[in-house]
């Protein structure tokens, strides 16, 4: 039997939508299993849990959100034509699913899979937000045990309106892009943004309408979850540290030294001790300890206040030969910054199923995020980029596409190499790639700085664990996120937001913490921007002299052929030989990318030697004129009007009245002169129309001087044809 409630979406800019949620009629032998569906657009999601723990210390949560090019009525385009590898899409939209472990019990350490499968998608509504509606609604209806469920909704702000799940169409006008995960009570369990310099006060409004729209998703759950019924199982084992081993700890000086020392001492005396009791022990009482300084005496580790920045470093131009290079230092945060800039064809080309749901094929700005093993004093494996790279790759990315110019030459890479971390290297990326860019001389809109705040709660176990005390704290360390209830990112200009990100470890967070953490982050992002000016306070003037060039080459129609050559021959030879690259703008004109100045030089004289000969005389429509056979071909033959003209081809059938299947058959000879009439060029193709068969009937000679040129132009208009004379 399926189960199936429905749920409206309405605001004051679109009509209401439906939002269906149903189960109990696909993948029913998972442990739990929901679709949801808004519009024509449908996500299946299936949560499956295993009944025997793992060792591992942290709870075994994999989520994976699958596109499936039939959704969209596509076939995949890659040699195999199926579904590969996952891709960046798919990847940042498993990490937004991630919201979910910190409703599962604590220390619930038994292995989790939940797979998000996109069965339909219309091109109007992204699947996104139903992907972590259904991993809710899965769990909720599972026997899994689970504190949930949660709410998702996608909010955009049009012409200062707020619009809750807006279609692909309104999306495009949007100057905010916000996905809200809410639990109950209104309570804020994760952030998402991308914005244009959106207002604080207009963000703010953004996110509690998106708490509210929350709140009936979860109701609509929960009127499921009770009609199914499906009771919770029991755990048999939560791993918990023992409390005389706590207490042991708590009176061990050596909590201030070494981890290793103290957990030696501890086997010793708890010899019967599992490895992961005496680990979660000495876990347990150093995040107590710290979490207490700071809730009760505001002193954090490293000596700050509770809103004080690291001491940040700012340099620019670190390496000449790049197009632009920064290195900004945040505490023990470094991050080295460089911008590349490449040809329009380097951008990032989406796939078929991205472009169906985003309706974005391409795009001309990228930054990609890489974290090196030794960034932490660690030895590691150097492989492909993983989820936690791309993930913090894309918020730096969103904090700075809205400041880059819509009409800008070239292709722009950005790339940020984390060479110290310690805390909030992402934003230090925003930092970095601003710095960049600007050195590089884009000309951005603002300058972009970000911060990351942290939070430390107090609960009150007479109140159903809401928080009694909390403090938050600006620029938080490693540390300071491992043992804090959240990391919360935020990043802008001096106007307004550009992209946020809030990691909440708590069951949910009251509105009034998230509106405070904004107004903290936003203090702290305005004093790191003027710690940044003091380095550069605007882009330069101009791009570097070994940066990039492009030029446009004009090329009449009828030069076409010379120009490209055989099969594309000399624009092949070109390219290869100096690096360049060319693309065609429209009929007449290329464009010419060059990656050095002096390549752009050789390019010239590339160009200038290969049409140095091409001489076209203006010819008179109608004029008679001497050409020079070159070759025969079984077509035709090949002549030249003139000594340095490309030759051109005159058909079988314009070369006499009577029709022949060889040249040879009129005793034509390489080298020979015959009379031809000249038609203009073809219109689709600027190839030279002759005819030697209209002049086999009587008809008037008419001499022509042949003068003037109309050569290749790079970098300017094509020149106007000049008058020939007749003599």
């Amino acid at each position: 039997i399926e189960d199936i409630v429905i749920l409206k979406t309405c605001t004051s800019f679109s009509s209401c939508r439906k939002l269906e949620i149903s189960s109990g009629k696909l993948a029913r032998f998972a442990d739990g299993s929901a679709v949801v569906q808004l519009g024509d657009t449908s996500v299946m999601v299936t949560a499956v849990s295993k009944t025997k723990p793992s060792p591992s210390q942290f709870m075994p949560l994999v989520v994976d959100y699958r596109q499936k090019a039939a959704a969209a009525g596509r076939i995949p385009t890659n040699y195999l034509r199926r579904e590969l590898g996952s891709t960046d899409k798919e990847i940042l939209t498993s990490r937004k699913t991630m919201s979910l472990p910190s409703f599962f019990l604590t220390l619930f350490f038994f292995p989790h899979q939940i797979l998000c499968n996109l069965l339909a998608v219309d091109g109007v509504n992204d699947p996104e937000v139903l992907a972590i509606n259904g991993a809710s609604a899965a769990l909720t209806l599972s026997d899994i045990p689970w504190n949930g469920p949660i709410g998702a909704v996608r909010v955009g702000l049009i012409d200062g309106e707020v619009v809750v799940n807006p279609t692909r169409k309104e999306m495009s006008s949007s100057t905010l892009d916000l996905i809200v995960s809410s639990a109950p009570r209104s309570q804020v369990v994760m952030l998402e943004a991308a914005a244009e310099n959106v207002l604080q006060q207009d963000f703010c409004h953004a996110i509690k309408v998106g708490v509210k729209h929350g709140q009936q998703i979860i109701q609509g759950i929960q009127q499921l979850a009770k009609e199914q019924g499906v009771p919770k199982r029991t755990v048999q084992k939560l791993f918990t540290a023992p409390e005389e081993t706590v207490e042991c700890i708590s009176r061990d000086e050596a909590i201030n030294k070494i981890r290793l020392e103290t957990e030696e001492q501890l086997k010793e005396k708890f010899p019967d001790s599992e490895p992961y009791e005496i680990m979660e022990a000495f876990n347990v009482v150093s995040k107590d300890i710290f979490r207490n300084l700071i809730l009760n005496e505001y002193r954090r580790c490293d000596g700050r206040d509770l809103t004080s920045l690291r001491n940040i470093s700012c340099e620019v131009d670190m390496f000449k030969t790049l197009h632009g290079s920064a290195l900004f230092q945040r505490g023990q945060t470094q991050v080295l910054c460089t911008v590349t800039f490449d040809s329009l064809e380097s951008s990032v080309k989406s796939d078929l199923i991205t472009t169906a749901i985003s309706g974005i094929k391409e795009k001309n700005f990228m930054l990609h995020y890489e974290f090196p093993p030794y960034a932490t004093n660690e030895i590691g494996k150097i492989s492909s980029m993983n989820r936690r790279e791309l993930g913090h790759g894309a918020l730096a990315e969103k904090a700075l596409k809205p400041v880059i110019p819509n009409e800008f030459p070239f292709t722009i890479r950005v790339t940020s190499e984390v060479l110290e971390s310690n805390g909030s290297s992402s934003m230090a990326s925003a930092c970095g790639g601003s710095l960049a860019l600007m050195d590089a001389g884009v000309p951005i809109s603002s300058a972009v700085a970000g911060v990351a705040v942290g939070l430390v709660t107090s609960p009150n176990s007479e109140k159903n664990g809401d928080i009694e005390n909390y403090r938050l704290l600006t620029d938080i360390l490693g540390i300071e996120d491992y043992n804090g209830d959240m990391d919360f990112k935020m990043a802008g200009t001096n106007k307004g937001i550009t992209a946020l990100q809030a990691d909440i470890k708590l069951p949910g967070i009251p509105l009034k913490i998230v509106m405070e953490a904004i107004q903290q982050a936003t203090v702290a992002k305005r004093e790191i921007l003027q710690i940044m000016n003091k380095t550069i306070g605007k882009p330069r003037a101009s791009r570097k002299e070994n940066g990039p060039l492009v030029e446009t080459v004009q090329v009449p129609l009828s030069k076409r052929a010379r120009f490209v050559g055989p099969g594309g021959y000399n624009l092949k030879k070109l390219q290869a030989e100096t690096g360049v690259t060319v693309s065609q703008v429209d009929e007449e004109t290329f464009s010419i990318f060059a990656p050095t100045p002096a390549a752009m030089h050789e390019a010239q004289e590339f160009i200038t030697e290969v049409c140095k000969d091409d001489q076209d005389y203006q010819l008179e429509f109608g004029a008679i004129y001497t050409a020079t056979i070159t070759e025969l071909r079984d077509i035709g033959v090949m002549v030249k009007l003139y000594p340095n003209m490309t030759p051109v081809l005159l058909h079988n059938s314009q070369l006499d009245q009577r029709k022949i299947k060889h040249p040879s058959a009129l005793g034509l000879e390489v080298g020979q002169e015959i009379q031809v009439k000249y038609f203009g060029r073809d219109p689709t193709d600027g190839r030279m129309r002759l005819s030697r068969k209209v002049l086999q009937s009587p008809a008037s000679s008419v001499v022509k001087t042949l003068s003037d040129k109309n050569n290749i132009v790079m970098g300017g208009s094509v020149p106007e044809s000049a008058t020939t004379t007749s003599s």
